[in-house]
């Protein structure tokens, strides 16, 4: 292999190495003008989008630890790395895809291990992270919520029949604690 070519898969190498997903797309028959609005929004996601050769890729796959695919390595191919949360990465190619008709996955890595492409796309079908971090909280205070409200329950039945008691005797007002 030529220097130049083996300084190309050493870079690619090391950009996979360093990204906490790698997602490899098919972008055939896709206008410039189209790969360059995937581009936009891909960056605002913190990913960027490299077009590859599949020899290098192939290469820079093997050199880098990651798991062989399984011949999806065709056709033209572009490389998607970042080192954020995938799931917006995901919703943008499932997004672009719908909306153009184009740039269908071929191929994922999420944290090093091979990830199915059915699975990405479950990705992109979920909330973002702050409304699951919001609903696990939910989750996990909702049993010390009700245990409270269950502590509380003895105390403000008795001042509620206290209150009662002295409306229907007429005039006599009782502190409550208030509930």
């Amino acid at each position: 292999m030529r220097p130049e070519k083996a300084d190309i898969v050493k870079d690619l190498s090391e950009d996979l190495k360093e990204s906490s997903f790698v997602l490899v797309t098919d972008y055939q028959h896709m206008k410039v003008d189209d790969f360059s609005e995937l581009r936009k929004r891909l960056a605002a996601a913190g990913a960027e989008v490299h077009v590859v050769k599949n020899s290098f890729l192939k290469r820079a796959i093997a050199d880098s630890g990651l798991a062989k695919g399984n011949g999806e390595l065709t056709g033209q191919t572009a490389v998607i790395t970042g080192d954020k949360d995938v799931a917006p990465v995901a919703k943008i190619l499932k997004t672009f895809a719908g909306e153009f008709k184009k740039a269908m996955l071929k191929l994922g890595f999420i944290d090093r291990a091979q990830v199915a492409t059915k699975e990405i796309e479950e990705l992109a079908d979920l909330p973002p992270r702050e409304v699951l971090q919001a609903q696990l909280l939910g989750l996990l205070l909702s049993p010390a919520t009700k245990l409270v409200r269950l502590l509380n329950e003895p105390a403000s039945a008795l001042a509620r029949l206290l209150r009662a008691k002295s409306e229907k005797e007429g005039g006599a007002t009782v502190e409550t604690p208030a509930s």
